[in-house]
Parts: structure tokens; sequence; C-alpha cells
């Protein structure tokens, strides 16, 4: 019988799979030393490797050896969960942070004992401490010598430690979202350098802490472009100019200018105001409105004109009624439309409305639960004062308890 290669021996038909343990990233093999490799011709002429082994090995069992490495997934699988326990332990919706921030709890070095701690010694309770890390766990980042920095920069600004505790437990986000202290320290200098107080920059944590958070030029951007507006209408004070509109409106800073222009812009097309007027509306009442969508603004002043003037008021009228409280601007069309109509349906007049505009900022269950008792009480809407229908409840009760003493 014609004897078989080496090569066509059974054995080199085996294809040697050994199991690989669950977790192994990768795999070495050492085997024996006499192996060959040559590179020949192969079906079709392509090329290939083929293995020759001497026959001492091809009769040996061949032994393996197996190097593995764990991955970090598994390495990490344990950390994780004890940071989930821990979380869990100290009241955190562990659900809604991730939900919120899934990155997170993929990262390394976090010390959740550690921001607690910290908050503990600024006065934070247990449960302000856990709605923190639940709505803005990226909080779990930063460390405790960041903090500690942010912390006294914002103690430069508020006189007390609970006044930032309780931004923090309104908006955690203002506080966390960016560990670059450079950026907050060179934002308080340059807020100061333009004018603003102490004050003013509380005024400014407290209703829009983001300003801080924005890019020095930004910042600077929104100032400059004021001051231009400033200047271009005739006003010879910038700097008081700026700081009026920012403690008009604290958003104004965490605003596009492009946005703020156009708002400018419609302003002055709508109402026909010279640049004298147009000054004191954004100085005053116009500076609240400034940060709105512009497309919102327009779209709410056509749907009120509409309404209005179905109603018999002429365009004029449409006009002052919205200057005398531009807040109105803020109400969608569903909203401005269903309080018009609660309000004519209990006989008041268009023209009490256009006179009180104001009362158009309870919600119709507020107006129509006064409204009933006032005529409970005897109180004729139809020839008397509405405004109290816009009154604080304090206010209204008191005035309603004399009615009903009559």
């Amino acid at each position: 019988m014609r004897e078989k290669h080496p090569s066509a021996h059974p054995l080199l038909g085996m294809c040697l799979q050994p199991s690989i343990p669950k977790g192994w990233g990768y795999l070495t093999i050492l085997a024996p030393r006499n192996l060959l490799y040559m590179r020949s011709r192969f079906l079709f002429g392509s090329r290939c490797w083929m293995t020759r082994f001497s026959p001492e090995i091809l009769f040996k069992s061949v032994s393996f050896r197996f190097f593995g490495v764990k991955s970090d997934n598994e390495d990490s699988e344990p950390l994780k969960n004890r940071l989930l326990n821990n979380l869990l332990t100290m009241g955190v919706d562990v659900d809604m942070a991730k939900k919120r921030q899934p990155g997170v709890f993929n990262r390394t070095g976090i010390n959740e004992q550690d921001l607690k701690m910290f908050l503990l010694s600024k006065g934070a309770g247990q449960e302000v401490i856990a709605s923190i890390i639940s709505r803005y766990p990226r909080a779990l980042t930063r460390t405790t010598e960041n903090l500690s920095k942010r912390w006294d920069l914002w103690r430069t600004i508020m006189t007390s430690d609970l006044e930032i505790v309780d931004i923090l437990e309104r908006s955690p986000e203002s506080f966390f979202r960016s560990n670059n202290n450079v950026n907050l320290e060179n934002n308080i200098k340059f807020l100061y350098s333009v004018g603003l107080t102490r004050k003013c920059l509380c005024r400014l944590l407290n209703n829009a802490p983001r300003t801080f958070s924005n890019s020095l030029d930004l910042n600077k951007q929104m100032v400059e472009f004021l001051q231009e507006v400033c200047l271009s209408l005739g006003h010879s004070h910038p700097i008081d100019f700026v700081r009026k509109i920012i403690l008009k409106n604290p958003f104004i800073l965490i605003q596009s200018t492009k946005r703020i222009k156009a708002n400018i812009m419609f302003l002055q097309s709508t109402f026909n105001l010279n640049n004298e007027e147009l000054l004191v509306l954004i100085c005053g009442p116009g500076a609240e409105i400034l940060d709105l969508s512009n497309a919102c603004a327009k779209r709410n002043y056509t749907n009120i004109k509409e309404k209005l003037c179905s109603l018999g008021c002429t365009e004029q009228e449409v006009q002052k009624f919205v200057l005398s409280y531009l807040d109105v601007l803020f109400l969608g069309e569903k909203k401005f439309n269903d309080k018009i109509d609660c309000l004519i349906e209990e006989k008041i007049s268009i023209s009490q409305i256009i006179e009180n505009p104001r009362i158009l900022d309870s919600s119709i269950s507020t107006l129509k639960s006064r409204i009933k008792e006032l005529v409970d009480a005897g109180y004729n809407l139809s020839t008397s004062n509405i405004s109290l229908l816009s009154w604080s409840q304090k206010r209204y009760k008191t005035k309603l308890k004399m009615l009903n003493m009559r």
C-alpha cells in the first residue's frame, strides 16, 4: 500500500479547539517547538500556510497551557455593584440616575462617600444629598478638592453655606455641571468689572446659575452686545443699562444675542416705538420678554390680536393692552383664549379685561372659584373693580371676609 504523506495524517485533519474559560479576554497557547511552517501551492493556486510536524510530534500528545487575562468589564462588575448598593443605602433613586446619565456608572474613580461627607459638612441633609445624586449623578465624578474650590468661589457671592445648599437642591446641575473653576473665577471677576454688585451676582446665582458655567467669551459677547444696543438707542451710560436689564431679567446672559436682537426688533416694529420709547421699555417691563423665543412671541401676539379684535377691540387697543402688561405674551393660544372665554361667560366685559390685564395671571380654576365666591357674597362683577381676581390669596380672603360681613 502506498504510504501516505505526513500531511495527510488523520491528526492533521483534527481541529484543536480547547474550551476557553468564560471571562478571559484573550488566549495564549504554548506548543512544542518542532513546528515548521512552509508556504506552498494549494488548490486553485491560492497561497496558505501549512503545518508540518516531525514524526515524534505526530504521535505524541501535544500539551497546551492557557494564560488568561480577565476583561475590564468583569473586574469592574463588583465595584459597580458595590456603588449601586451604596447609593441605594443612601436613598438615591438609582433608576432615575441611570436614565438621566447612564455613562456615569461605567466610569472608574467614583467615590460616593466623599461626595456625601462633603455635602454633609456644608449642612445638606441625607434626603437632599440623595435627591441631588438621583437628578444629577455626574456629581459623583467630582473630586473633593474641586468641590471645595468651587464652593469657596460661590461663597464669595453667597452669604452662607445653606444658601448654596438651597440652590443645589433646586438645581444640582448649576453647581456640578462644570468642573472648570478657573472659568468660574474669571466670570465672577468679569461680572463685577461691568458694574454688577454682589447683590446682582447673588440674584444671578439664585435664578440663573448657568450664567457662571458659560464660557467667559459667551458672557463677554452678550454684555458687549447689550452695550452696543444701549449706545445705538442714544443712551450714554452702557454699564448702567446692562445692570438694569440683568436685574430685570437674570436669564438674559444664558440666551443668544441673535434671540435678544430679534425680540428688540419685534418690539420696536410691532408697537411703532421710537428709540427713546424702546429704551424705556427694555430697561423696564420689556426686559422680561427678551429671552422669549421670537417665533413664540410673534405667534402669541398674533393670537391675542385676532382674539381681541373678534370681540370688538381695535388694533390700537390691542397694542395698548399688550404694552401695559407684556407678560401676556407668555400665554399660549389655548391658555389665553380659554381665560378670555371664561371671563366673558361670567358677564365680565372685554373693556374690563383690557383695563385689568393682570387678571389673566390667575388660572382658570382660580378665576372660576373666585367669581363664584364674589357673586355669592353679592359682589357685582359687571359694575365693580375686577382686579381682586388677581390679588394674592391673603389679600383676597381678607376682602371676601369683609364682603360676607356686610
